[in-house]
């Protein structure tokens, strides 16, 4: 017998062990990325140092992924105009008002989840009038029962011990939701931003453009005025003259066409600001130099997963479903509640309920588990394990998407680079080349054709180099957006920042 029961005391203790690593949640082993030593396209686009911006604010170095401050990147761009957009979207937008919302919602569920940790405590104070019938206490039947009367005050409280760690992994879970909410709100944060920068630089494209047709209307209103004195004189046909308010009425068809994108561009910058697109005006702004944007270092492809928030919020949504394993697989496993009760009772007098003689007390302990589920905590378990896959693919996918949007970015401004540097050179030659034709034509020694066609490859090249101009623009945005906010530079002091809702004190 003393054999056994020694046997038993060293089970016990190795099954109560297992009992607990079976129920509880599995480690979460972060996923194997194929991180580069260094992005492509970086060794192609050497970039300068990063500008400082007006207030000397420069991007903050990445420290802990998601809660790093992100730094007030546009004021680089140093345009006044800008910073006081973004500022205004980040204050008003709806798209971020309701990321919030839901960031103070999974901070409540994470605070209920909590609240299973300590004991819940509780009174309930009543009263009650009853009348029993003779027969339910054994009286014959017509017999009178007195009507009586109970009153009764009572404290209670009850706690579920954690034994199989459900309660800890409902924490953890909710933990996680709370964490992956608050990522996602700096990513709608940072995509506002950014989403009020490139619109804010299309429309100052879009003034640019509108500039240059409205100094090709003004050149084709003089040649019309031009080719109509000449005509009066005789010294043309017809011809030229229909041809010179052809391309005028042309000029002003584009120019009325541009004004559309403008409006269009316009009322989705008004949207972003949370306003009606009635009560929202742009000033005209057009984007006349692009070598005053900032250049922006890319950094290392591994500190990429510190700063995007969006990888911060698939990170939190795989330890959240990691930990809804554990709290599937406690669901197998006894439960254990305690409960207590202690208060009075009295059928005289509500002041009776306090005496010490009516007091009443209860204790007690609840174990349940399941026996015959029918499978459905098993498949329960197995879709937390499924949908654990999918956080983890879901994760796989975000790192790779990031990675594939710096490079397109660094890529697409080296070719906007050179892109630039060629239409820059044919610009000179195209006005050069107008001038000598328009001296050529005044001369009688080339047509009017000759003109047009060189005014038009004017124009042009002229359009071409003002779209280039706000594609470099809203790609260096677009870069700074696919980089998380921010790149690689020296730590400097930390900027103010649109901060997360604040949580309810308890």
């Amino acid at each position: 017998m003393n054999k056994l029961h020694m046997i038993a005391k060293g089970v016990a203790p190795l099954l109560a062990a297992l009992l607990l690593a079976a129920c509880s949640a599995p480690e979460l082993k972060q996923p194997q990325i194929d991180t580069p030593g260094a992005f492509k396209e970086s060794q192609t686009f050497v970039a300068p140092v990063v500008r400082t911006a007006a207030d000397g604010t420069r991007w903050q170095q990445a420290q802990a992924a998601e809660q790093q401050q992100r730094g007030q990147w546009w004021l680089a761009f140093n345009d006044p105009a800008l910073n006081a957009l973004v500022e205004e979207a980040t204050k008003a937008n709806a798209n971020l008002a309701v990321a919030a919302a839901r960031v103070k919602q999974a901070r409540s569920i994470a605070g209920i989840a909590e609240a299973d940790r300590i004991p819940q405590v509780g009174v309930n104070v009543g009263a009650a009038r009853e009348k029993a019938s003779p027969l339910s206490l054994g009286l014959p039947q017509g017999s009178n029962v007195p009507a009586s009367k109970l009153y009764q005050a009572n404290l209670t409280a009850s706690y579920e011990v954690d034994l199989f760690g459900r309660v800890s992994s409902n924490v953890a879970a909710a933990r996680g939701d709370a964490a992956q909410s608050e990522a996602t709100y700096r990513s709608v944060l940072l995509s506002l931003q950014a989403d009020v920068a490139q619109t804010y630089f299309r429309l100052r494209e879009t003034d640019a453009e509108l500039d240059t047709l409205n100094r090709t209307t003004d050149l084709r209103v003089e040649d019309v005025k031009v080719n109509q004195r000449r005509y009066d004189l005789g010294d043309i046909g017809e011809f030229d003259l229909s041809r010179a308010k052809t391309e005028l009425s042309t000029a002003r068809a584009e120019a009325i066409g541009l004004q559309r994108q403008r409006v269009t561009t316009e009322h989705a910058l008004a949207v972003l600001l949370g306003k009606p697109a009635a009560s929202f005006t742009a000033g005209v702004s057009p984007l006349l130099d692009s070598s005053l944007m900032p250049k922006i270092p890319a950094g290392m492809p591994s500190s990429l997963l510190e700063r995007r928030p969006d990888i911060a919020a698939a990170q939190r949504t795989m330890e959240a479903t990691n930990a809804r394993i554990g709290v599937a697989r406690a669901a197998m496993f006894p439960s254990l509640i305690l409960n207590a009760q202690g208060g009075g009772s009295s059928s005289s007098t509500v002041a009776n309920v306090f005496e010490w003689s009516s007091r009443s007390w209860l204790l007690g302990a609840l174990m349940s588990m399941p026996i015959i589920d029918g499978g459905r905590n098993k498949n329960n378990i197995a879709r937390s394990e499924a949908a654990l896959d999918e956080s983890v693919a879901s994760y796989r996918q975000s790192v790779l998407v990031a990675f594939a949007e710096v490079e397109d970015n660094l890529a697409g401004l080296r070719i906007l680079a050179g892109q630039t540097e060629q239409i820059d050179d044919a610009v000179v030659s195209a006005r050069r080349s107008t001038d000598l034709a328009k001296k050529l034509y005044e001369a009688g020694r080339s047509s009017y054709l000759d003109l047009l066609d060189s005014e038009r490859n004017l124009a042009a090249v002229e359009r071409s180099a003002v779209q280039l101009r706000g594609n470099r623009a809203v790609t260096t945005v677009a870069l700074i957006r696919s980089l998380g906010g921010g790149w690689d530079a020296a730590p400097a002091t930390a900027s103010v920042q649109p901060s997360l809702p604040q949580q309810a004190s308890n």
